[in-house]
């Protein structure tokens, strides 16, 4: 059986965690929240140039959390005891020591696109659409997503974003600043490529840059944010506009 998230150190020296969930649209369950912990230590310890996260399907990169184990029966402490383990992901992400890197093989919706809002860049194939839409299920983002969303850009546009809901395409969020780069599809996959700026430059190079990033970064006072988001989207978790919102959505 192979894992739903993997890890492998790239042959140019900088690291790789893939979602690997393609019939689920890469969902994020309880395990692979684990998978991610896990393989971010490791990614931590190695000696990497950068980290890389993308996912296997073209048909999307993160359809979110998981419904089945994410649903909306959950009471408030229920959901904030699952929730939360993701909310450190996204923190051990967006404060990770060397650049990160998010490939969007395909569309992220909903947790899909707060997991890649807490890396660094996000490169995005063309033709993908990607939408916070956790206000359609009448609830927030649940993982601390949208408190770093704000953090990258510009704070309007990412309010309007989160209250909208809507799905929006590549040129739109590169043209504000979400993407760092929209890559033709038959130049997608050739990594080497794909990522030649940063694996010409040197590990000192990488990880100096990073840490002068970070100093912009209000690190120290984003977890408690993260966490304050967290539970304010699980106080709206047992209403019943989430709760139509989600059986209406799965079916």
């Amino acid at each position: 059986m192979e894992e739903l998230v993997t890890y492998e150190r790239n042959e140019h020296g900088f690291g790789v965690i893939q979602l690997n969930r393609p019939n689920k649209r890469n969902a994020i369950s309880l395990h692979m929240i684990n998978l991610l912990k896990g393989h971010l230590q490791t990614a931590k310890r190695d000696q990497i140039k950068f980290l890389v996260l993308t996912a296997t399907s073209d048909e999307a990169f993160c359809a979110g959390g998981d419904l089945n184990e994410l649903h909306a029966e959950l009471t408030r402490d229920e959901a904030f005891s699952l929730l939360y383990p993701m909310k450190e992901v996204l923190y051990e992400l967006v404060s990770f020591p060397i650049p990160t890197i998010c490939l969007l093989n395909g569309n992220s919706f909903g947790g899909g696109c707060e997991l890649a809002t807490a890396c660094d860049f996000r490169y995005a194939k063309e033709h993908t659409v990607h939408g916070f839409i956790q206000t359609k299920l009448g609830i927030l983002p649940s993982w601390g997503g949208g408190t770093i969303l704000y953090e990258k850009v510009a704070p309007v546009f990412a309010y309007h974003w989160l209250i909208t809901g809507n799905n929006l395409d590549s040129d739109t969020l590169q043209q504000n600043g979400w993407l760092q780069k929209v890559i033709l599809s038959d130049e997608w996959g050739n990594l080497s490529e794909m990522l030649r700026s940063f694996i010409d430059k040197s590990d000192g190079q990488l990880k100096m840059l990073k840490e002068q990033y970070l100093k912009k970064m209000p690190i120290l006072s984003l977890s408690a944010e993260m966490s304050m988001e967290v539970r304010n989207a699980v106080k709206l978790w047992d209403s019943p506009e989430h709760k139509a919102a989600v059986q209406a959505f799965i079916k």
